[in-house]
């Protein structure tokens, strides 16, 4: 049985989900599923299929707009000025982390960052970090094409699901981190999944006999986009779940420790005080003492020395 943090551990979320940030998550979630879906949701006999080459490209530019919507809508629910930076320093983490391995068996170890900042800072950080990244890292490699947008909703995703897992503040130690890394590996799969599903509606269908065929059975098109999934992306998509497993087992305690760290410093959720100046009292004078024998002195009242002079005797010496 896991022991319950101490209180200081609990959850710090940057950012806190609302009614309308999950209205917008939830409408771009459904915009997505279509956009990435579309060639096994819509009717072989529709007009859809009529524009296969062109669907994508429109799907494409209304993520776009959706994207913007959703990360204005979670920024007015509180993206503050400490998550902005926090936000800044991961997405540039996880941009120049990308191309470490790019071209090399699907070795992205951006990808077991992303599950480690979502699981901390929650779904809603999670889904603006995970698009920013892959929008910044798109701009550092000149990845950039009517595929971005699928790229960054997919990893919007990926990142967002982290920060839904249970026990955000009860897991801790081992259990956690193989909570994480199981989650890295089938999430990992997943993300090259629904990549393949944006890309393979550009195919034409008589470059290759695994390529989308508009107007066939719904059951024969999955059966080629399995083969096409299992010849083009398994063996990439196995080497980046493989690698998320291992740095997330290896590094992942040391790099949650960090997070929860600084989001405990940068102490998202304090509320902001405003007090009250503090009114200005005028300052002590202090007096210097009289030396002894003087007038103004212990023993000696004041204007001893003019009534001695009076009487004829002489006021000092």
């Amino acid at each position: 049985m896991t022991a319950r943090p101490p209180r200081h551990d609990r959850a710090v979320r940057a950012v806190r989900l609302g009614p309308r940030s999950a209205a917008a998550l939830a409408l771009v979630g459904a915009v997505g599923v279509a956009g990435f879906g579309w060639p096994f949701l819509a009717d072989p006999a529709s007009s859809v299929n009529a524009h296969s080459q062109d669907a994508p490209w429109l799907f494409a530019a209304l993520l776009v707009l959706l994207i913007g919507v959703v990360a204005a809508t979670i920024s007015e629910s509180g993206l503050g000025a400490k998550a902005v930076a926090m936000l800044g320093v991961l997405a540039a983490t996880g941009a120049a982390l990308r191309p470490l391995g790019a071209g090399t068996a699907g070795l992205e170890p951006m990808f077991f960052l992303m599950v480690l900042s979502g699981r901390v800072l929650g779904p809603g950080f999670g889904f603006v970090l995970g698009a920013l990244t892959m929008f910044a890292s798109a701009l550092l490699t000149g990845g950039v094409g009517p595929w971005l947008p699928f790229q960054m909703l997919a990893m919007g995703w990926f990142t967002l699901g982290a920060g839904l897992l249970p026990g955000p503040d009860r897991l801790r130690g081992t259990g956690e981190r193989l909570l994480l890394a199981a989650y890295g590996f089938v999430a990992a799969f997943a993300y090259g999944t629904v990549m393949n599903l944006a890309g393979w509606p550009f195919m034409g269908e008589l470059t290759s006999s695994v390529a989308f065929r508009p107007g066939e059975p719904v059951g024969e098109n999955l059966v080629r986009f399995l083969a096409y999934c299992v010849a083009t992306s398994l063996g990439w998509d196995l080497g980046r779940a493989v690698l998320t497993v291992v740095l997330t087992l290896a590094l992942g305690g040391t790099v949650l420790r960090a997070l929860r760290r600084a989001t405990r410093r940068a102490a998202f959720e304090a509320p902001v005080a405003f007090e009250a100046p503090v009114a200005f009292e005028e300052p002590v004078a202090f007096e210097e003492p009289v030396p002894a024998g003087e007038p103004g002195a212990a023993g000696v009242p004041p204007g001893a020395e003019v009534r001695a002079a009076a009487d004829g005797v002489p006021g000092g010496t």
